[in-house]
């Protein structure tokens, strides 16, 4: 829904801007008349039964990589890849942060680790001479969707429509909840506005 409606609303205005600009070939805008699809808002947060369950499921996962890095999910309020593209070298022990060379925003950003995070990061197994944090032991690579390990603990947690990305919107209500200000969860969250 979102990315067709952007993608249609840019065409309008291009289209738009050649019928203004009298660009041979334009007579008419081929996109008027289309109707902008609905857009669902996904909005899902877990409760304190559900995470309790969820927790549950990942501790007893097989996959200790991925686990771990879903784990740091729910405990940081990161986006999935700024986790599953971690490298050792992001990660600043003394101030408890990890860096995140390109955010979404296109600018580098840090995010600020609890001290259950940095517990959490001194428990992940070190591959010698890879600089991924949750890499795979048999590729050496990152995992970047983490969608069948997700599914797995969704499914043995009881958990059904729930995305990886509502652990972000679950990490926020409970800053909120706890009394931090908008603002600054909103810099918690690498949001820009």
């Amino acid at each position: 829904g979102a990315t067709t409606n952007r993608s249609l609303v840019l065409l309008r205005y291009m289209f738009n801007l050649a019928r203004k600009w009298k660009t041979p070939g334009v007579q008419e805008n081929p996109t008027a008349g289309l109707a902008l699809a609905p857009e669902v808002q996904r909005q899902r947060f877990l409760s304190p039964v559900e995470i309790a369950r969820l927790v549950a499921a990942i501790e007893a996962d097989d996959n200790r990589i991925a686990a771990q890095a879903i784990t740091l999910l729910l405990l940081s309020g990161a986006r999935k890849s700024e986790v599953t593209k971690a490298k050792w070298e992001y990660v600043d022990w003394d101030k408890c942060t990890l860096l995140v060379p390109i955010a979404k925003s296109g600018r580098p950003r840090t995010i600020a680790l609890s001290a259950a995070a940095v517990d959490l990061l001194r428990s992940v197994e070190r591959l010698p001479g890879n600089p991924y944090v949750f890499a795979s032991s048999f590729t050496g690579r990152p995992s970047l969707t983490l969608q069948s390990e997700w599914e797995r603990i969704c499914r043995r947690a009881g958990l059904s429509g729930v995305r990886l990305h509502d652990l972000r919107h679950t990490y926020a209500s409970f800053l909120v909840n706890q009394g931090v200000s908008l603002f600054v969860v909103q810099g918690l969250l690498g949001h820009t506005s």
